[in-house]
């Protein structure tokens, strides 16, 4: 061979070091998280991962940051699709027109004093309010057990809260403001498919 290799040479050399590592608990190096499209032409290579993070980075971006600076960022986790992206102050959440049920909903919030979900779910009915201060995830729902949320309840510490949902064969429904509100409906079997939230 004379110093020179095959291109199956290659890989096979590439993988024998792959299994080398892996088999001494060792790792090559890999890329960080591959962009991926949002839908909406836009990619989410460094965008926050979580409803937290984008909380932070949201009011980074705003002039003030006093209690005018009220935000709410969550992301939906969905059947088939699991955590889609970050959106925050009445973007969509889910999907519509795909016959797909959200199973997890993560929020967070900032400069609201925190906030406390329930979410009604496929089985198991009201699941058990969930509280977190601001700039913290909350987490209601499933993921893995392929259980559809049905309903949605939100509250938050300060002022009021609004929220909108995408139900199955009904739409979007209207848009409720109070404290609490709730979303959705029980007692119907049908999926929660998309939700906006705003404070």
């Amino acid at each position: 061979m004379n110093g020179f290799v095959t291109k199956s040479g290659k890989a096979l050399l590439a993988l024998s070091v792959t299994a080398v590592l892996g088999a001494t608990g060792m790792s090559t190096a890999h890329a960080g998280p591959a962009a991926t499209d949002t839908g909406r032409g836009q990619t989410t290579a460094g965008a926050p991962r979580t409803a937290a993070e984008a909380v932070r980075a949201e009011l980074g971006k705003r002039e003030t940051n006093g209690p005018d600076a009220r935000i709410v960022c969550y992301r939906a986790h969905v059947a088939g699709i699991g955590w889609q992206p970050v959106v925050c102050d009445g973007n969509i959440a889910g999907t519509t027109g795909q016959s797909r049920a959200i199973e997890a909903l993560e929020v967070a919030t900032g400069n609201v004093g925190g906030l406390c979900l329930n979410a009604h779910l496929q089985g198991i009915g009201w699941q058990g309010t969930r509280c977190g201060a601001d700039y913290t995830n909350v987490v209601v729902g499933t993921t893995g057990q392929s259980r559809r949320m049905e309903a949605l309840s939100i509250s938050v510490n300060s002022g009021s809260v609004a929220a909108q949902a995408h139900v199955q064969n009904l739409g979007w429904l209207g848009s409720v403001r109070g404290n609490p509100v709730t979303v959705g409906t029980t007692g119907r079997s049908l999926r929660l498919e998309a939700v906006q939230i705003w404070v």
